[in-house]
């Protein structure tokens, strides 16, 4: 190889980088903190964990309560979810933002705090996650208490439970994307927001919808159980809910995109790699 060949074939591939971060910057503001597949087994194994715990939480108070003969407080079981989410927001959502749910990560592609690409494996980590709560709670208590699957209450038609899942998700994922932004980042009270929110909307709310406002709590039992005969309210309620919930949150506070969404969207990780980047010799 000719003298200056190495530093010409560098230069070529450093040009090459750069094209590709280039196009991936037009894809989504936020892609090049995302783009690093290192760590993006960490940040799936993330979603799984999470939405098992809150799924094994909330269906988890209704099958206890089958087999405990009503030990089971209806305000109990509406309150663990809320508290489970407030744990796992605090302990590991800096690694992947901790959505636990469909439409949460959907609203913040909406909002460009997370990038579309990222969406898919997202979700399927989330249904995931869900199942396998589910599978336990069968191995371990057996077929009781419908898994806990949420389900329009006793003379409600379906339409009505779909309709209160749409407002109880616009409320949730308002309160989310809210404490996500920069203009309003509450830290680590957002925590505090967003599992309070669970609680007060299942007080008043689970015997209509059973307040799932998540496609993935509600597919876990219905998967086992295999009966998705309402399942479509909860997809389509929760779905509506965070769609009008990113246009409540464009009229109140703008475009999204900032710093503030961005990491609570997609984690701490994100900003790890980005200072990396930014670091690289040549930069």
């Amino acid at each position: 190889m000719a003298p200056g060949d190495d530093i010409r074939d560098e230069r070529a591939r450093e040009e090459a980088r750069s094209a590709r971060r280039a196009l991936l910057a037009l894809e989504s503001p936020a892609s090049l903190d995302f783009d690093d597949p290192a760590l993006e087994w960490r940040r799936l194994f993330s979603e799984i964990l999470g939405t098992f715990l809150l799924v094994m939480a909330g269906a988890g108070a209704v099958v206890v309560g089958a087999v405990s003969g009503g030990a089971i407080s209806r305000t109990a079981a509406v309150t663990a979810p809320g508290l489970t989410v407030m744990a796992i927001i605090l302990f590991m959502g800096g690694v992947s933002g901790a959505h636990l749910n469909p439409v949460v990560s959907i609203a913040f592609a909406l909002r460009r705090d997370f990038p579309w690409r990222r969406s898919f494996g997202y979700v399927l980590a989330q249904l995931l996650g869900a199942t396998l709560a589910c599978l336990f709670l069968l191995a371990v208590f057996g077929d009781k208490g419908q898994l806990g699957a949420t389900l329009p209450g006793p003379g409600l038609h379906d339409w009505q439970a779909m309709l209160i899942e749409l407002a109880l998700t616009a409320g949730l994922v308002s309160t989310i994307l809210g404490t996500a932004s920069t203009a309003q980042n509450v830290g680590g009270f957002s925590a505090i927001a967003v599992g309070g929110y669970i609680v007060l909307a299942g007080l008043w709310s689970s015997p209509v919808s059973g307040a799932s406002m998540n496609p993935a709590r509600s597919f876990g039992p219905d998967v086992l159980r295999w009966d998705f005969t309402s399942y479509w309210v909860y997809i389509v309620g929760p779905l509506a809910g965070a769609v009008l919930a990113v246009a409540f949150t464009f009229v109140l506070r703008g475009p999204g995109g900032d710093p503030g969404g961005r990491r609570a969207g997609g984690g701490l990780l994100a900003e790890r790699v980005r200072r990396r980047a930014h670091n690289r010799p040549g930069r």
